[in-house]
């Protein structure tokens, strides 16, 4: 009889085994659960504290120097262009020759009416010679009444013959010296429309000068600004050039139709001549300042915070910030105006405003090193005992 054998022994080593893998996994569940502590979100925001009073309400818009007589000029009469004397930006005078046609046309025609000139000159000469011998003829009377009146009306109607061609003359005269186009004022050439070689009808513009003297700046007004501006006699100009300088303005015409292409009310701003390094085409800034009625008060634009439809600003009370909101009163250069919702005293968020939400914790920015300045001990003074230590 063979016995059987059972692994009684390798069964035991496994449960074993297996116990202890349980209690190794038990072990590190309960590591695993152990929470992590939470650090509170302080976010660092830049602040300013509001003041009230009656600011000066401004707006400003973009512009253009321009000279306040600007013409486009053309020749009086047609014909070919065969020279060009001026370029765009030249600095021209008052007679000074800007482009020329072909004569030849005006010359023959000239030539012209100058023979027919002369032949009016003979017939009425001849005329009046024949006028004069038949008047003494009649003193004797080997001649009716009525063979004198002829010949007076003769002569009469080759006197006015003799007066069309002068006419005729002069003006085929005036027509060839057409054919020069010369500046009628001292000026600058800002456009130039035809070159040489094109042929051009009698006015057709070839050249635009502006005149030099009053200058003026060109902008657009909005439509629902132009009634509020043309009021406002504060009016300051100031180029891209140089805009710490600030010319004083006058509103001189604002257009009564808006512009179709850009639906703004073109607006014409006079300078004083005397303004220097004020140049044609230059990029100016005109801007409007009025006295607010009532007291507002100045915020950036950066302080602003739009919360579906309504403007707000975070207020930092107690370290922590909350969302107010404002009542926007109009704009006072790159700064808004705001005439309610907040009071004087106040602390807003200036930098950060997209990072916040209500309640948060928040570190203002300048304190920290204010705080660190006024904590350093301050450098110990020297006695005069210890001053005597340190000499021996």
């Amino acid at each position: 009889m063979v016995a059987s054998i059972k692994p009684f022994g390798s069964a035991r080593f496994f449960r074993q085994k297996l116990a202890i893998l349980a209690c190794s996994g038990i072990v590190l569940l309960g590591g695993c659960a152990k929470q992590v502590e939470k650090t509170e979100d302080i976010r660092p925001v830049r602040v300013m504290k509001l003041e009230s009073g009656n600011i000066d309400s401004v707006a400003e818009f973009p512009g253009e120097v321009r000279a306040r007589y600007e013409s486009r000029l053309g020749f009086r009469v047609g014909g070919k262009i065969v020279a060009r004397k001026v370029e765009v930006g030249s600095t021209v005078k008052r007679g000074q020759v800007l482009m020329q046609l072909d004569p030849q046309d005006l010359q023959l025609a000239q030539a012209q009416a100058n023979a027919g000139l002369k032949a009016a000159e003979s017939n009425r000469d001849l005329a009046r010679a024949e006028l004069k011998r038949y008047q003494d003829l009649r003193e004797r009377n080997f001649v009716s009444q009525a063979v004198l009146d002829s010949k007076e009306t003769a002569y009469k109607a080759a006197q006015a013959s003799y007066d069309q061609a002068v006419a005729a003359y002069r003006n085929q005269s005036n027509q060839a010296g057409y054919a020069v186009l010369q500046a009628d004022v001292d000026g600058v050439v800002t456009s130039i429309d035809a070159e040489a070689g094109q042929v051009v009808s009698a006015g057709t513009p070839v050249v635009r000068l502006a005149q030099t003297g009053e200058r003026e700046i060109i902008i657009g007004i909005p439509e629902d600004k132009v009634d509020d501006l043309r009021s406002v006699s504060d009016v300051r100009v100031r180029t891209w050039a140089d805009p710490e300088r600030t010319i004083p303005g006058k509103i001189r015409e604002i257009s009564p139709v808006a512009d179709p292409a850009t639906r703004t009310y073109t607006a014409k701003i006079s300078i004083p001549s005397s303004a220097e390094n004020v140049k044609l085409g230059m990029t100016a800034y005109v801007a409007f300042a009025a006295k607010s009625a009532n007291a507002a008060m100045r915020l950036p634009l950066t302080a602003l915070f739009q919360d579906k439809s309504n403007t707000a600003v975070w207020v930092v009370e107690n370290g922590a910030v909350k969302l107010v909101p404002v009542q926007v009163a109009g704009t006072a250069g790159n700064d808004i105006l705001v005439s309610g919702g907040v009071a004087p005293g106040q602390t807003i968020v200036t930098a950060g405003v997209n990072l916040l939400k209500p309640g948060q914790k928040v570190k203002i920015l300048g304190e920290e090193v204010a705080m660190n300045e006024s904590a350093r001990p301050a450098p110990a003074t020297r006695t005069s005992n210890d001053a005597a230590g340190a000499a021996k």
